[in-house]
C-alpha cells in the first residue's frame, strides 16, 4: 500500500508537470483523471495511516508517521483547495514530496514508541494544529513557486510552464490567504498549549523547545501579515519571512523527535 501511494503521488505530479508544462490548464476528463489518480493515493496513504498510527492502547506518534500525516494533511487540503484556485502547479513540489515521505515511513527502521490516549481535548487541539502546518505547508510551497517564477521573469526566461501559471498578483493573493487562515489556527494552537496545558497534557506549561518555537514562528508570521497590511510587504521580502517562520515551524514540529529518535536513538 506504501508503494501504490507513492507511485500514484508521482503519477500525478508527472501529470501535472506535462499539462503545465505544454501550457495548458487542467480540464475535463484530463482533470478528472489527475484527480482520481490522486483521490486513489490519498486512500492508499491513509490506509497505510491508519495500521500505524492507531494501536491498541492509543495513538503512535512517531517521527517518521508523523511527517507522513502532515503530508497526507497538505494532499487532501491541496485537492480541495484546488477545486476552486489555481493551484494545480503546486501539486508538482507537493505530490513527490508526499511520495518520499510515504517511502520513508515504509522503508525506516521502526522502534517501540510510546502510544498516547487522546482525550476530546488533546485530539481538537493536535486536528488544529496539523491543520494550521498543513496549510503554512502548502503557503511555503507557493512561496518558493512565487520566488522562482520572480526569478525568471526578471531574467527575461518565458516559458510554456510560466505561461499555464496564474499572474503574480494571484499567486501572491492566494499565498497570504493561506497563510492568514494557518495564522489562525496556529493562534489557536498556541493558545491551547499555552493557557491550557494542564488540561492537554495533564502538568503545568514549560518553556520546551517545542513551545519557545511555536511562539517565535506565531511572531514571524505576525509581523509578516502586518508587514503586508501596513507596507504592502511583497515579492522576496514576503518569501524570506514565509520561509522564516515554516523553518521555525518545521523545527518546532519535529525538532524533538528527530533529536530523540535518529541523533540519540531513543
Amino acid at each position: 500500500m506504501s508503494l501504490l501511494a507513492a507511485v500514484l503521488y508521482l503519477c500525478v505530479g508527472a501529470l501535472l508537470w506535462l499539462s503545465l508544462s505544454h501550457s495548458e490548464r487542467l480540464r475535463g476528463a484530463v482533470r478528472v483523471g489527475i484527480y482520481a489518480l490522486a483521490i486513489g493515493g490519498v486512500a492508499a496513504h491513509a490506509a497505510v495511516l491508519y495500521s500505524g498510527l492507531l494501536q491498541q492502547n492509543g495513538l503512535s506518534l512517531g517521527l517518521t508517521n508523523a511527517i507522513s500525516l502532515i503530508a497526507l494533511a497538505v494532499v487532501v487540503l491541496f485537492l480541495i483547495a484546488a477545486i476552486s484556485l489555481p493551484i494545480e502547479s503546486l501539486g508538482i513540489f507537493i505530490m513527490p514530496i508526499a511520495a518520499v515521505t510515504v517511502l520513508v515511513d515504509w522503508l525506516a527502521p521502526r522502534r517501540k514508541l510510546l502510544a498516547v490516549t487522546a482525550t476530546p481535548l488533546q485530539s481538537a487541539h493536535i486536528v488544529i494544529s496539523l491543520l494550521a502546518y498543513s496549510l503554512l505547508s502548502i503557503a511555503m510551497v507557493q512561496s518558493l513557486m512565487l520566488a522562482w517564477v520572480e526569478h525568471r521573469l526578471r531574467r527575461r526566461q518565458p516559458s510554456r510552464f510560466l505561461r499555464a501559471l496564474p499572474p503574480l498578483e494571484t499567486m501572491e493573493k492566494l499565498m497570504f490567504q493561506l497563510i492568514t487562515l494557518g495564522f489562525v489556527l496556529l493562534t489557536l494552537t498556541v493558545i491551547s498549549g499555552v493557557f491550557f496545558s494542564e488540561q492537554l497534557f495533564n502538568e503545568p506549561v514549560a518553556l520546551t523547545d517545542h513551545i519557545v518555537l511555536s511562539i517565535i514562528a506565531w511572531v514571524v508570521f505576525g509581523v509578516l501579515l502586518a508587514g503586508r497590511w501596513r507596507f504592502g510587504w511583497r515579492g522576496r521580502t514576503a518569501v524570506r519571512w514565509t520561509l522564516g517562520g515554516f523553518t521555525l515551524l518545521a523545527f518546532a514540529y519535529f525538532g524533538s523527535k528527530f533529536a530523540l529518535q535518529i541523533l540519540l536513538r531513543r
